[in-house]
């Protein structure tokens, strides 16, 4: 699965291509792949916002505390995984619309495949700094979408004009799931998940 990553990061075509190649079997064990990686953000910004503080400007670090961050980072994992089902399944939905032969795992290796660089940004929570989180973000956003639009015509072996309407649909409905992540985490704020703060490493 490491490969997987480190190819999509710096050969995207070919990478794509191999995956393709891959029997069915083969993308049911990639399943794992996102429950692995989104790890990662999560462990980072429960270390980063515990431990280093999170610092805006030229202002003190803010910490949150052990119970709060436990809590928004294990609901940060679930989402992630959430996030990246519903995309897959959506990629199967709308396959049909495309002529692109498809299963709903394939949908959601895809999904999980291309977020790869938003997986691997997240190790910025490790030191939470606005500017910095802010601009690496903005580069995987950019990554993310890039491999979306590489990665689809040839996964589902459709030509790249076809690849493109199929792509920007997907693209669509992410933004859609976006809107609605920040009106849930509003909601969950209300019921119990804001963040806690203090004024010291707990």
């Amino acid at each position: 699965m490491i490969q997987h990553a480190f190819g999509l990061m710096v050969r995207p075509g070919s990478q794509w291509r191999q995956i393709a190649e891959l029997p069915e079997s083969s993308f049911r064990t990639l399943l794992l792949y996102p429950c692995l990686l989104a790890l990662i953000p999560a462990v980072a910004w429960f270390y980063g916002t515990t431990q280093v503080g999170w610092t805006v400007g030229n202002g003190e670090p803010q910490f949150l505390t052990r119970e709060s961050a436990r809590t928004i980072c294990i609901l940060f994992y679930l989402v992630q995984l959430a996030g990246v089902a519903a995309i897959g399944y959506f990629i199967h939905w709308m396959s049909d619309t495309y002529g692109a032969p498809s299963s709903t795992i394939k949908g959601i290796i895809i999904a999980a495949l291309s977020a790869t660089p938003m997986f691997l940004a997240g190790a910025v929570g490790f030191y939470p700094v606005l500017w910095l989180d802010l601009l690496v973000g903005i580069i995987a956003v950019c990554w993310a979408v890039y491999l979306i639009y590489l990665g689809i015509p040839i996964i589902m072996q459709i030509p790249e004009e076809r690849g493109f309407l199929f792509s920007s649909a997907v693209m669509g409905v992410a933004l859609v799931m976006m809107i609605c992540l920040m009106v849930g985490t509003v909601l969950l704020w209300d019921f119990g998940a804001a963040p806690a703060f203090t004024d010291q490493v707990p």
